[in-house]
C-alpha cells in the first residue's frame, strides 16, 4: 500500500509530556533572572569576583548582583549541545534537545560490598568495580564514581577515584574534585590518555563538576571550578542541590527558579571567560521530608522537579544534569525498583540530557552496584517505549494481514521475522517465563538475579587497557599528589 501524503499532518517521533506550559517555564526563567538581580548571590573566589565585575556585575565586597542584560547574554552565548567522546576519541554522548543518556552519580558516604552486600565504606578497589561494571552495561552512557573512597590519603581521593576510573572504562567520565590542585592533576592524566590537552579540548571524554550551596552561596572550591574550566576550554557541569522547604522556599516553583539561579552564577563566569564554553545546568531538585529531614530521592515532588528543571533548561536551550535510578529505600526491595522506574521514565519523558545517580541508595548516602544494574534494565525497558509506535504502510501490514485473514498466525511471516527483533524488547533480568520455566531456571527473584549478574560482570567483564607508558604517566601523577598531600599535612 502507498504511503498516503497528509496535508498538516506531523509525525510523533518520541513519547513526551510536559510538566510545565511555555508561559511557566519562561515565567520561571524570569523569576530566576530577578532574584539574581534583586538579590545577588555571595561569591567567596576573588578571582571570579574580578570576572563578574568585568562581567558588568554590581560586586560589593563578596555579594554580586548580575543585572538581567548580563544574565542572558551568558544564557545566549551558551552552546546549546555539548558532545562528549569515549576515551578513545569516537563521539558518544551528544547533549542537546531531547536526548537523554544515564550514568552514576558521585561522593556516595558508604557503598553496598556487592559480594557480601555489606554496607561500608568506599575503597578505591570499588572504584575499579564501578568502572568495570558501567563500561559493560549497554545503557549506562557515563561514569562516575558511586562513593568517595576513604582507604587512601583523604585529600586525594578524588585523584585516586579518577584514576580507577579511567584505568577501567572506555566511557566518558564525569567528575567532582575537592579544589583546583585536584582539579589539574585529573586534567593532567585526562589529557595523558588524550594525548594531549587540545587533543581532550577537542574531543573531551571528561567533564567537571562541581556544586554550588545553595540558597545562592558559591563557595571557593565551587565557583572557581566554573572559571577554570572556561579558562581551559573544557566542558563543567554546575548543578546545585535544591531542596524545597530546607534550602528553597517550602513551593515547587520558587525552589525550580532558585535552583536555576545558582546555575547562572556559574554560567555568567563561565561564559565571560570563554564564550562558547560547553555548560551544562541542572542539578537535584527535590524536598526536604518534614518528618525524617532526608533530601528524597523517591518523592513524587522529586519527580516533579526533576521534570521542572529539564523543561526550563530546555527553555533556555542549554543541556540539562537530570537525575534518576535512585531511592529512598536502604536495600534492594520493591520500593527501590519502583522509585527507581518511576524517576528513569519521567527523566526521559521529560528529556533531561545527562541523568546521573542511577545506583543510589538510601536517599543518596549508599552507592549500590545492584542498584546500577538494576537501572541498566530499567533504562532499556524506558527506551524501548520512548522510541513509540512507527506508523506507516510497511509498519502497519495490511497486505501481510490479508495474506494471513481470519483465524491464521503470522509466526511463520516474513515479515514478523524482519520486525520482530527491532520492534520488540527482550529483558535481560525480568522474568516472563512460565511458572514451571521459572521453577525449573531455579525459582529465582529479581533480586537474586540483579546480584548475580552483577557478580558475575565482576568475575568476568575485562575493559580495554590503557598502554603501558600511559599507565607509568598516571603513576607519576597519582605519586606526586601524594608527596604533595603528604607535605600538606605535615604543616
Amino acid at each position: 500500500m502507498e504511503e498516503m501524503v497528509r496535508a498538516n499532518y506531523m509525525a510523533n517521533q518520541s513519547v513526551n509530556f510536559s510538566m510545565l506550559s511555555e508561559n511557566e517555564r519562561e515565567r520561571i526563567y524570569l523569576a530566576a533572572l530577578e532574584i539574581l538581580e534583586r538579590t545577588g548571590a555571595v561569591v567567596h573566589d576573588e578571582e571570579t569576583l574580578e570576572v563578574l565585575a568585568d562581567a558588568g556585575c554590581w560586586v560589593e565586597d563578596n555579594r554580586v548582583r548580575i543585572p538581567s542584560g548580563v544574565t542572558q547574554a551568558a544564557v545566549n552565548s551558551a552552546p546549546s549541545r555539548v558532545v562528549f567522546c569515549d576515551r578513545n576519541g569516537e563521539r558518544k554522548i551528544i547533549a542537546e534537545g531531547d536526548k537523554v543518556y544515564f550514568g552514576p552519580g558521585p561522593t556516595n558516604n558508604y557503598y553496598i560490598d556487592p559480594h557480601t552486600g555489606e554496607r561500608r565504606d568506599p575503597k578505591k578497589e570499588d572504584k575499579v568495580d564501578v568502572a568495570k561494571t558501567c563500561d559493560y552495561l549497554p545503557n549506562i552512557d557515563y561514569v562516575m564514581d558511586l562513593g568517595t573512597p576513604k582507604d587512601v590519603q583523604t585529600g586525594i581521593s578524588d585523584i585516586h577515584s579518577f584514576d580507577a576510573m579511567v584505568r577501567n572504562t572506555t566511557k566518558p567520565i564525569f567528575h567532582w574534585g575537592f579544589d583546583i590542585d585536584q582539579y589539574e592533576d585529573i586534567i593532567e592524566m585526562a589529557a595523558v590518555v588524550a594525548g594531549g590537552m587540545e587533543e581532550l579540548q577537542k574531543r573531551p571524554f571528561i567533564a567537571l563538576y562541581s556544586e554550588p550551596t545553595p540558597p545562592l552561596v558559591h563557595s571557593e572550591e565551587a565557583i572557581a571550578k566554573a572559571t577554570y574550566a572556561g579558562k581551559h576550554k573544557l566542558p563543567i557541569i554546575y548543578t546545585p542541590c535544591v531542596m524545597s522547604g530546607g534550602t528553597a522556599p517550602a513551593t515547587l516553583a520558587a525552589t525550580l527558579a532558585l535552583g536555576v539561579a545558582d546555575s547562572l552564577v556559574g554560567l555568567v563566569a563561565n561564559q565571560h571567560l570563554n564564550k562558547g564554553n560547553p555548560f551544562i545546568m541542572g542539578g537535584v531538585y527535590t524536598i526536604m521530608d518534614m518528618n525524617t529531614t532526608v533530601f528524597s530521592y523517591g518523592s513524587p515532588e522529586f519527580l516533579a522537579l526533576q521534570a521542572g528543571i529539564a523543561e526550563v533548561a530546555s527553555y533556555m536551550e542549554i543541556p540539562v544534569f537530570g537525575t534518576a535510578g535512585c531511592t529512598d529505600s536502604c536495600t534492594l526491595d520493591g520500593q527501590a525498583a519502583g522509585e527507581a522506574a518511576m524517576s528513569i521514565l519521567i527523566a526521559a519523558q521529560a528529556g533531561a540530557n545527562v541523568v546521573h545517580d542511577v545506583g543510589y541508595t538510601e536517599y543518596g548516602s549508599t552507592g549500590s552496584l545492584y542498584q546500577l544494574v538494576m537501572g541498566d534494565e530499567i533504562i532499556g525497558m524506558v527506551k524501548r517505549f520512548m522510541e513509540g509506535i512507527k506508523v506507516d504502510a510497511e509498519h502497519l501490514a495490511i497486505e501481510v494481514i490479508d495474506q494471513v485473514g481470519p483465524g491464521g498466525h503470522f509466526l511463520g511471516q516474513e515479515h514478523t521475522s524482519k520486525h520482530f527483533k527491532n520492534e520488540t524488547w527482550f529483558p535481560d533480568l525480568i522474568n516472563r517465563q512460565r511458572y514451571s520455566g521459572w521453577q525449573a531456571a531455579g525459582a529465582t527473584t529479581m533480586g537474586e538475579r540483579i546480584i548475580e549478574k552483577t557478580q558475575r560482570i565482576l568475575a568476568e567483564h575485562e575493559p580495554e587497557p590503557l598502554d603501558d607508558a600511559v599507565l607509568k604517566e598516571l603513576d607519576r601523577i597519582v605519586a606526586r599528589a601524594e608527596e604533595r598531600e603528604r607535605q600538606r599535612t605535615k604543616k
